[in-house]
Order: C-alpha cells, then structure tokens, then sequence
C-alpha cells in the first residue's frame, strides 16, 4: 500500500472534527456538518444548500480532494452532492463546503457533526491542448449519448 499523502489542513472555530476514515479500507474521509449546534439547517424537498464543515486544506500542487455523496444519505434520504463530484483544486485555501440537494419527498435536516460527505484525495494531471486539422478514426466515431448501447448492437448471449 503506498505511503499516505501529507496533507497540511486547518480546523476553523466552528468546526466538529477533521474528517477522518471511518475503515482502514475506505477511500473517503468523512465530512462533518459545522452547522451551530443551535440552528440545524432544513432542507425542504429540492432545496440546495452550502453546508459548511469547518475544514480547510492545503493541498501539495499536482492533488485535488474530490467532494463525494455518502450513499445512505442518498438512499435512505435522496440526499446527495448536487455537483459529485466537487473538486477542490490545488491552490484554493478557503473552507470546504458541501453543496447538497434534497432529492427526497421530505424535509430533511442537517445537523451538527451529520456526516455529509465523503473527501477523496487524487493526484491529477494537467492536459497539454494539442490543436489538430482532424482526429484519428474509431468504430464508434461520432456517435454521443448512448451509442455504445444501441439497437445495431447484436445481442450478447451468455455462455452457458
């Protein structure tokens, strides 16, 4: 297993906890509400809000932390990431907050220390844009949305 990535991280005033693993084997840390403890925030069935955490990072260049739903929010509430998922990117040093949506049928509220959100830390790449008169062929070519599953497909039949 490769060594861990330091990263440098500061706790603001309002904040529960840092986010942490809840299993030796989980990819995301978790991320906590830092709602005040006196005023839980209501999300009403389509609402969207910025949930704060209390949480900032100093990621080393080359690394993005990615912003991910937690899935028994989802399925048990229609809770999710409204933009999963969120990256934070290298240079920013503000505090992370969570844009969630209640796809639910009911009001659901966050809470103070409610786990949120799950923060996954990747390196990435930056792509060198390389302008030219035509792309090379491929059978699937042009075609969008859907393509890879249409009708002119023969269909598969599992071997027995």
């Amino acid at each position: 297993m490769p060594l861990p990535v330091e990263i440098p991280m500061s706790l603001l005033t309002h904040a529960v906890e840092a986010p942490y693993y809840a299993t030796s084997g989980a990819a995301g840390a978790d991320l906590m509400a830092a709602v005040a403890e006196d005023a839980p925030l209501s999300l009403e069935p389509g609402a969207i809000a910025a949930v704060p955490t209390g949480v900032s990072l100093a990621l080393p260049p080359g690394w993005e932390a990615q912003v991910r739903p937690r899935s028994g929010l989802a399925r048990r509430h229609g809770v999710t990431v409204l933009n999963a998922p969120g990256t934070i990117d290298w240079d920013f040093r503000g505090e992370i907050e969570v844009l969630l949506i209640n796809h639910g049928p009911a009001v659901w509220t966050v809470e103070r220390g409610m786990r949120i959100a799950q923060l996954i830390v990747c390196p990435v790449r930056q792509a060198q844009w390389v302008l030219v008169e035509s792309l090379d062929e491929t059978a699937r070519g042009v075609q969008g949305f859907g393509s890879t599953g249409a009708d002119s497909d023969p269909p598969r039949v599992a071997e027995k």
